[in-house]
């Protein structure tokens, strides 16, 4: 057994003995909705997820169920998930998957990455939890385990996808179903125990393993990912107060009605056309609607 694998088993051994209880780990979920969660999951806290999930799946409970009304609809039932773009994607997803892979999700990390808005984390989320298929999955989380665990760093730094999948890959066992476990525990253990703030080494069933403890939790010193802007007087707050109003109405809405969301009538216009540059809103005459 390796280092990393033993790794891996100490985390599959701490997964198997308790975990939250979420939908998308619920034995007999669907492909589809382990999908759909996937999408709502990038960028918005799991407390959010979970009721937003559940009148998802009860209107559109098969991809084509989506694919066959307006993408509006879409961006209509995300509500305030935030990032409304995911909306159109999974709008599109659904589409490619009703059209060329009849109306299953593909397990294939391939074909799921060519569907619209899937990226190397959501493909092989998809193709992990849903199909048991032994691929590594890293999201921010899990890549902060590892530079804890493995490398002895405090924080994990900007992506490295072909770095990050091969470290990840690691630790994974042999045995499709065992590595499951891991790719699950590893992302538990850093939403829950290993956090970026306050971790909780001594519940930790990588302390006695962890480089990071071992050489005394150094600050780090590495480069960092970019900051988020404040969302507070941003043009993603304009965008979706824009959003907010098209999603109440079932006609159109004059632009008159539009250009008073907003004092600042520059950043006001900008955001529009960046709706509108999207695929979020479209124009007629001198009115705005949903796709």
């Amino acid at each position: 057994m390796t280092p990393g694998t033993a790794i891996g088993e100490r985390i599959a051994a701490w997964y198997a003995t308790g975990h939250r209880d979420l939908p998308w780990r619920r034995p007999g979920f669907t492909a589809w909705g382990t999908l759909v969660s996937e999408f709502m999951l990038q960028q918005t806290p799991v407390s959010r997820v979970i009721p937003a999930l559940e009148r998802w799946l009860t209107r559109w409970p098969t991809p084509a169920d989506l694919a066959n009304v307006p993408p509006g609809e879409a961006v209509r039932a995300w509500e305030r998930l935030g990032y409304p773009r995911r909306a159109l994607n999974l709008h599109g997803a659904a589409t490619a998957i009703a059209e060329r892979h009849g109306n299953e999700v593909p397990s294939d990390v391939d074909a799921l990455l060519a569907l619209p808005g899937v990226g190397p984390y959501t493909a092989r989320a998809v193709a992990a939890f849903a199909y048991g298929i032994r691929t590594p999955v890293v999201d921010t989380n899990v890549r902060r385990v590892l530079a804890r665990a493995m490398r002895g760093q405090g924080a994990a730094g900007p992506a490295r996808t072909a770095v990050d999948l091969a470290e990840m890959e690691a630790l994974l066992p042999a045995d499709p179903a065992r590595a499951r476990l891991v790719n699950a525990g590893t992302m538990e253990l850093g939403q829950t125990v290993c956090t970026a703030r306050t971790p909780r080494c001594d519940e930790c069933p990588l302390a006695a393993v962890c480089a990071w403890r071992a050489a005394g939790y150094p600050r780090y010193a590495g480069p960092r990912a970019p900051v988020q802007k404040r969302y507070e007087g941003s043009d993603r707050q304009v965008r979706g107060l824009v959003l907010r109003e098209l999603r109440g109405s079932d006609i159109p809405v004059p632009v008159e009605v539009i250009a008073g969301l907003w004092a600042d009538a520059a950043q006001l216009a900008r955001a529009v056309e960046g709706l509108l540059r999207d695929g979020l809103v479209e124009r007629e005459g001198d009115e705005l609607r949903l796709p």
